[in-house]
């Protein structure tokens, strides 16, 4: 068939492409149906009902409802105990929601994003998972003196702002890590290595983990530290050996220094306790000699007022007094010399020890103490008084 033929394009004989002015006819029809609107010459239906076109527009407002209310009924939604949620409407911050059911306008016109207040996250500086699997990269730190060391910490956070932590940055976890490896590699760059390795770990990370909240909380990130824990502090390991052999000798420095100390805190004080000791005896026997010497003084010049008194009496009592003082102390022998009789051994001492052990011994009879043994058999000589008296008087005028 032709193009130029009038026939082309119509419904003719069952064949042939369809008529594109019925195609346009149709779809205006069904236009029409859509929104409401009733075509030319529609008339009810021979039973009296609706038209047909009238039960399809009923219909499609009830497929419409239903659309509807399924759009309206998918905005509600639940949050969690230790959640908020993030209403966005179309994009932009509108409020923070709280634990509960709650209701938002649906999708496109609003969203929520919810986000865990209540889990506390941890960034691993150094290692992962494992103190063995050390990141070199991120572990190796310069300190004040200039030399090497291996930091290996933890940090544990969680989050007190949700609208910063979803609109401010990008990647806020990824930003609180970078900033944990800048805050400890500025605080370890301002202190000794001897301070890092044994006494200052502690203050480091107290340090690290305020400049680590200043710093987040300037970056706007909504981010909480909770924790900085180091981990591991050491040497790099090419040179723990010698290290190792460093601290050893430190410490043997320390307890040898610890042993003297300890010595002279037993020798010093006991010294000093002894000379004070010889002190105080030195100064009692000062006192004791010069009240002695003192006494001795004032007896003598009482025994020379009365010497004056009485010359003889008292040279005889003095002198009497001196033997007596001289001998308490010594074996006494007594010797006739005049008389020519045998020597006469009388050891008083003796005599008196033997009557003393015998009144003491039990079943002794009485007179035991008081009949001295007999030493000799020497018969006794008889006492001249007037030798007696002319003996004294030699020795009063000696």
């Amino acid at each position: 068939m032709s193009l130029n033929d009038p026939q082309w394009g119509k419904r003719g004989g069952g064949s042939g492409p369809p008529d594109l002015d019925e195609i346009w006819r149709n779809v205006n029809r069904r236009m029409n149906e859509l929104f409401g609107r009733k075509s030319p010459g529609e008339e009810p239906t021979p039973d009296g009902g609706e038209p047909r076109k009238s039960r399809m527009q009923l219909g499609g407002a009830w497929l419409v409802l239903i659309v509807a209310v399924v759009w309206l009924a998918s905005g509600f939604y639940i949050i969690d105990e230790g959640r908020r949620g993030v209403v966005t409407r179309f994009g932009k911050y509108t409020e923070t929601t709280l634990p509960g059911p709650r209701w938002h306008l649906p999708f496109p016109v609003e969203s929520v994003e919810l986000v865990d207040f209540s889990q506390v996250k941890t960034i691993e500086i150094g290692y992962r998972n494992s103190p063995k699997n050390k990141v070199d990269k991120e572990a190796v730190m310069l300190t004040d003196d200039e030399n090497i060391i291996d930091i290996q910490f933890a940090v544990q956070y969680n989050l007190k702002n949700a609208e910063a932590y979803v609109f401010n940055n990008r990647r806020p976890d990824q930003i609180a890590a970078f900033v944990a490896e800048s805050a400890i590699r500025e605080v370890v760059g301002m202190a000794k290595m001897d301070f890092a390795l044994y006494e200052g770990r502690e203050q480091i990370a107290k340090q690290t983990e305020q400049l680590m909240q200043q710093m987040l909380d300037r970056y706007r990130t909504g981010i909480f530290v909770q924790k900085v824990t180091l981990q591991s502090v050491q040497p790099p390991e090419k040179v723990l050996a010698a290290f190792d052999d460093a601290v050893k000798a430190g410490q043997d420095r320390e307890r040898l220094k610890n042993e003297g100390q300890a010595y002279a805190n037993d020798v010093v004080p006991r010294a000093r306790g002894m000379a004070s000791r010889l002190n105080e005896e030195a100064n009692g026997y000062k006192t004791e000699v010069m009240q002695r010497a003192e006494g001795d003084a004032a007896r003598f010049r009482d025994i020379l007022v009365e010497y004056q008194k009485a010359p003889g009496v008292t040279r005889d009592r003095l002198y009497l007094d001196m033997m007596q003082s001289v001998l308490a102390n010594s074996s006494k022998i007594l010797i006739d010399q005049k008389s020519g009789a045998n020597l006469l051994n009388l050891p008083l001492d003796k005599l008196m020890q033997q009557g003393a052990a015998a009144a003491a011994a039990p079943g002794a009879p009485p007179d035991a103490a008081a009949t001295p043994p007999r030493t000799s058999t020497v018969p006794e000589p008889a006492v001249d008084p007037a030798r007696a008296r002319d003996a004294l008087r030699n020795r009063e005028g000696r």
